[in-house]
C-alpha cells in the first residue's frame, strides 16, 4: 500500500508540534517497511523533491500571496488576503492529482492544511483514493488555527470566521477516516457537523521514550530555603500564556526562578522581554532540547490561554519526572490530572497560576509525590509503536472499506 502524508509545513521547516509527530509517524512507518511519502509546501514555484531520512518529500510551491513559514508576522491586511486565497486554493490541486499519478497513492492521509486549503479533498476524492483527515488544531473552524481573540477563547467561530469557512463541512463529508489527537478536538470539530460520514476515532500523539533518570535532587534542593526552579518550554506567543505565566510569577512571595525556552515571533519576543524588565530570576534560555532542559527544573509550567489541542509538552515534562502546572483547557486535563501529576489552573481566575505555585512551594512532599508518579502517568503516550500501529491498522481498514464509502458531489467552487 502506498500512502501519501500531505502536511502544510514538512522538516526541516518545523512550525510546531504537530510537523515533530509528522515526521515522527512517517519515518516510523518508513522503518515497518510501508511506502511512504511527503507532499507539503515550499517557498520556491513548481513540484520538486528531495530526501529526509530516507524518506520521498515533495516540495509545492505555494499559490498565495507569501509563504507562511516566516519568523516575521505579515500584517493584518496581508494576512487576510492570504486566508481568503485559503478558503479555497484552486492552484494548489495540481501538486496533488500529479503526486498521486506518480507514486500510485491508495490512501492520502491529509494533517495541516494551512496552504492547501479544502480543495485538496475535491482533488484526492477525484482520483478515488481515500482520505485521512487529522486534527490538529482548529483550522477548520477558523483560519487562524486557534480560535483565540484579544486574549479570550472565542466560544464559536466569528462572522469573519464563517465566511472564510462556509462549506467546509459540507466538503468534509468526502473524509473516510477523520483522526483527533485528543478528544476535546474531535468533540469540538465534530459539533461543528464535520465529518459525518467519517470513521472517527483518537489516538494520541506519542514522543519517543525518553530514558528514565533516577538521579535524586542534590541535598537540600526541596528545601522551602533553595529557589524553587520554574520552567516554560514552548513557542513564545500570547495564546501560549507566556504574558500570564510572567506576571503571576513576578508576584510570588518565596524565592524562585523562571527559566522560558523557545522562540516566537521577533515583536512578541521583544514584548515579554521588555515585561521582564531587570527581574534577576526570570531568564530566557533560548531554543532547549526536552532532555537538556528539564534537567534544569523543579516544575514545569504550561499556562496556555487558548484551548491547547494536546499538549506534547506536558508529556515530555512527565516523561521526565517532573510535575507541571497546567491550565484546565483543551486538550491539557487528558494529560495532566490534578494530585496524580501535577496541577490544573484556570485562565479565568488569574491568581490560579501563582496559587498552584505557591502550592507546591509549601509541599514539597507533594512534589516528590507528583514527580515520582510522573512518569508513570503518561507511559502509554511514550510508546510510539502504540501510536504506529493504531495508524496503520486504520489506514489499512480504509483502503479496504473504501468501495462502501458513501459517494459525494463536491459543489462548485468560485474562489
Amino acid at each position: 500500500m502506498n500512502v501519501l502524508f500531505l502536511s502544510s509545513l514538512y522538516s526541516p521547516n518545523i512550525g510546531g508540534g504537530a510537523e515533530i509527530v509528522l515526521q515522527r509517524t512517517v519515518e516510523g512507518l518508513h522503518r515497518r517497511g510501508m511506502n511512504v511519502c511527503v507532499l507539503t509546501t515550499g517557498p520556491h514555484t513548481g513540484l520538486s523533491h528531495d530526501h529526509v531520512k530516507g524518506v520521498k518529500v515533495y516540495r509545492a510551491g505555494l499559490h498565495n500571496t507569501y509563504w507562511h513559514f516566516s519568523d516575521q508576522r505579515p500584517n493584518a491586511l496581508a494576512r487576510l488576503g492570504w486566508h481568503l486565497r485559503d478558503r479555497y486554493n484552486m492552484g494548489m490541486r495540481t501538486y496533488v492529482s500529479q503526486v498521486i499519478a506518480q507514486e500510485k497513492i491508495d490512501v492520502v492521509v491529509c494533517h495541516n492544511l494551512g496552504g492547501w486549503s479544502v480543495a485538496v479533498w475535491d482533488e484526492i476524492s477525484k482520483a478515488g483514493v481515500p482520505i485521512v483527515q487529522v486534527l490538529h488544531d482548529m483550522y477548520l473552524l477558523c483560519p487562524g488555527s486557534l480560535m483565540f481573540k484579544k486574549r479570550q477563547c472565542c466560544n464559536g467561530p466569528c462572522t469573519l470566521c464563517q465566511t472564510l469557512r462556509k462549506g467546509h463541512a459540507e466538503r468534509s463529508s468526502q473524509v473516510d477516516a477523520v483522526v483527533g489527537v485528543s478528544h476535546f478536538l474531535l468533540e469540538r470539530v465534530q459539533k461543528a457537523r464535520f465529518f459525518r460520514n467519517a470513521h472517527a476515532q483518537v489516538i494520541y500523539n506519542a514522543s519517543p521514550c525518553v530514558e528514565e533518570v533516577h538521579k535524586p535532587h542534590p541535598k537540600g534542593r526541596l528545601a522551602d530555603s533553595e529557589p524553587l526552579r520554574f520552567g516554560y518550554l514552548g513557542t513564545l506567543s500570547d495564546h501560549k500564556g507566556v504574558r500570564w505565566m510572567i506576571e503571576q510569577f513576578k508576584h510570588l512571595p518565596f524565592n524562585a526562578t523562571l527559566q522560558i525556552a523557545g522562540r516566537g515571533q521577533q515583536d512578541y519576543e521583544r514584548e515579554v522581554r521588555q515585561l521582564v524588565g531587570d527581574a534577576e530570576n526570570i531568564h530566557f534560555v533560548g531554543y532547549q532540547s526536552p532532555e537538556s532542559f528539564y534537567r534544569q527544573i523543579d516544575v514545569a509550567l504550561v499556562p496556555s490561554l487558548w484551548n491547547e489541542p494536546f499538549g506534547m509538552v506536558a508529556v515530555e515534562a512527565c516523561a521526565h519526572s517532573i510535575p507541571v502546572i497546567a491550565s484546565n483547557r483543551g486538550g491539557l486535563p487528558e494529560i495532566i490530572r490534578e494530585g496524580i501529576n501535577g496541577l490544573l489552573c484556570n485562565p479565568d481566575e488569574p491568581d490560579s497560576l501563582a496559587l498552584a505555585m505557591l502550592s507546591l512551594y509549601r509541599q514539597p512532599d507533594l512534589r516528590r509525590q507528583l514527580a515520582s508518579q510522573a512518569r508513570a502517568s503518561v507511559a502509554p503516550l511514550l510508546e510510539i509503536d502504540r501510536m504506529l500501529d493504531s495508524y496503520q491498522q486504520l489506514f489499512f481498514q480504509v483502503h479496504q472499506n473504501r468501495g462502501a464509502r458513501h459517494d459525494y458531489q463536491p459543489a462548485s467552487e468560485s474562489l
